[in-house]
């Protein structure tokens, strides 16, 4: 394998006349979707970007997305995906770190790219959906030609996406043409029978976003499948879709199938075609998956991974069964296990998932770690980040994940939480999660998210931030009484807050940095108002 982009010159071989790509009425084959990347290829070609320069794709789910990406590739250049919801301000630090000599990006968004250009390495602007000032349309960037795909080695950078960024400047993580081709393949063989010519997969989830990008957009691609986008989520669109176009497979994040489920219309939804549902990007509450399964004929099957893993490390395979409650067992050609502080492999329990009441976490959990020809080639340009998230060991490289988690002597995983999410009360480790399962499954919540705040006495305390259901009748204090009569008394919330919505990532990730920076504003704003109140 010398470059990503030959698993779909292979495709286009072999079902050229298949739908490639079906976006809003309109399919595109195979032969005309290599064409348009011919075309993007031979275009970047003659404005002197090739091998190793950066493309930065600005866009949300929308063709040129994958024609500028598969572009890139054939042409030998590095794909710089970014958010199409960040701004001026955030897209300064991406393309000045990534040196992205080309930015694709809508119309709209152009201003953006303008306003940051002079602090860096972009010599061109391309606009999707319009003309805008200073930049050239799309269909004009392009030019007629069928470029050789350019020579690749297995460990150069293909993609470079950068980390949320919830803690300090967002990382690029670099990941090479094997890390994505192995991943890509590895998670086409966890589908019964394989990803099959005539599977249609919906890409609701961000093509910037390293699930959208590889479990679906290449995971269809790379196998002759077709790819349907939505530029946008919508739970009644993307239901809609899936009726319409006859969907086969379906991921989304937990949030996604909270939505459905929580549509009034919830029951009357058609999902007969989808013969496998995934899910990742963070864990799915226990009670969102029974929802859906009670409602829907396909069950939902749970998996794991991370940017700097090209992304799946676990899943729960329909193949070899699953067990609800874990992220499943690791896939084929990555190793994993769950380390403590020293370093050393924590025994597994006998079987998960464990009464978190009755087990000791701190004795069954630690660190995963996972090792494999998906795990990225580094941080791009941090040595010092590098080296905290590498572990040199067994003559394996180990990457930290971040999360706090145990396995089974049947090898299934289970996350308990993110190491930096868990609240320390009074002495006790709390993990958020498990208070967040005990929530969902109250009728009157339709969604959760469980933070640490500030306490003086205990250091940090519980909060409860709910978006209730529309006929809720819970009050705050109903909610705090039911976790009380249902968790450890230092596990309940002290507080309970109702919420019109939870601050979320567009990949659905609840954004608790943001909930604790609004108690930590609140509690200064108190502050302020008192020290008013004294001075009058």
């Amino acid at each position: 394998m010398t470059n990503l982009v030959t698993n779909v010159a292979a495709a286009v071989e072999e079902h050229g006349s298949n739908t490639a790509i079906g976006f809003q009425g309109d399919d595109t084959s195979y032969e005309e979707f290599w064409a348009q990347t011919g075309a993007f290829a031979t275009a970047l070609e003659s404005r002197g970007v090739g091998e190793g320069d950066r493309v930065a794709l600005y866009l949300p789910n929308v063709p040129p997305f994958l024609i500028g990406f598969h572009g890139t590739l054939r042409a030998g250049g590095v794909v710089v995906p970014m958010n199409p919801q960040y701004k001026a301000r955030e897209i300064s630090h991406l393309l000045g770190d990534s040196e992205a000599k080309v930015v694709v990006t809508l119309a709209d968004l152009v201003p953006f790219v303008t306003e940051v250009q002079d602090e860096t390495s972009v010599e061109h602007v391309v606009s999707v959906g319009g003309e805008a000032e200073g930049a050239t349309e799309f269909t004009a960037f392009l030019e007629r030609g069928a470029p050789d795909i350019a020579d690749r080695a297995d460990d150069d950078v293909a993609v470079q996406p950068y980390t949320s960024g919830t803690t300090g400047k967002p990382k690029g993580v670099q990941l090479t043409h094997s890390n994505l081709a192995s991943n890509a393949k590895a998670s086409a063989e966890l589908v019964p029978d394989g990803i099959r010519p005539d599977d249609k997969q919906l890409g609701v989830l961000p093509l910037f976003h390293i699930y959208g990008m590889t479990v679906t957009m290449n995971g269809a691609l790379f196998n002759g499948a077709g790819y349907y986008p939505m530029p946008k989520w919508d739970a009644q669109d993307a239901v809609s879709l899936v009726a319409d176009a006859g969907i086969t497979i379906f991921h989304g994040v937990p949030a996604m199938y909270n939505d459905v489920i929580n549509q009034p219309n919830a029951e009357e939804f058609d999902f007969s075609s989808v013969r496998l549902c995934g899910v990742g990007g963070s864990g799915i509450p226990t009670e969102v998956l029974r929802r859906f399964e009670e409602l829907y004929e396909p069950d939902v099957y749970e998996g794991y991974g991370l940017t700097e893993t090209a992304p799946i490390t676990h899943f729960n395979s329909p193949i070899e069964g699953r067990r609800v409650g874990s992220i499943g067992k690791t896939v084929p050609g990555v190793d994993s296990k769950v380390v403590d502080s020293d370093f050393e492999e924590v025994d597994p329990v006998e079987e998960g998932p464990v009464d978190e009441d009755e087990v000791d976490l701190t004795e069954t959990t630690g660190e995963i770690v996972v090792a494999g020809p998906n795990v990225m080639k580094g941080y791009y340009g941090l040595p010092e980040a590098n080296e905290e998230a590498f572990t040199e060991a067994g003559g394996r490289t180990w990457f930290h994940t971040g999360d706090i988690g145990y396995q089974d002597e049947d090898g299934f995983f289970y996350v308990v939480d993110r190491e930096k999410h868990m609240i320390v009360t009074g002495g006790y480790n709390v993990y958020p999660r498990e208070v967040e399962e005990l929530l969902f499954e109250h009728e009157d919540v339709a969604d959760a998210a469980v933070a640490g705040i500030p306490d003086d006495r205990r250091g940090e305390t519980v909060k409860a931030f709910i978006v209730p259901t529309p006929d809720a009748d819970a009050t705050p204090e109903d909610l705090k009484e039911y976790c009380l009569t249902n968790l450890a008394e230092y596990k309940h919330p002290r507080e309970v807050e109702f919420v019109e919505e939870l601050p979320r990532t567009t990949t659905g990730k609840v954004q608790k940095f943001k909930l604790r920076e609004r108690e930590e504003d609140a509690e200064a704003a108190d502050e302020d108002a008192d020290a008013e109140t004294g001075a009058e």
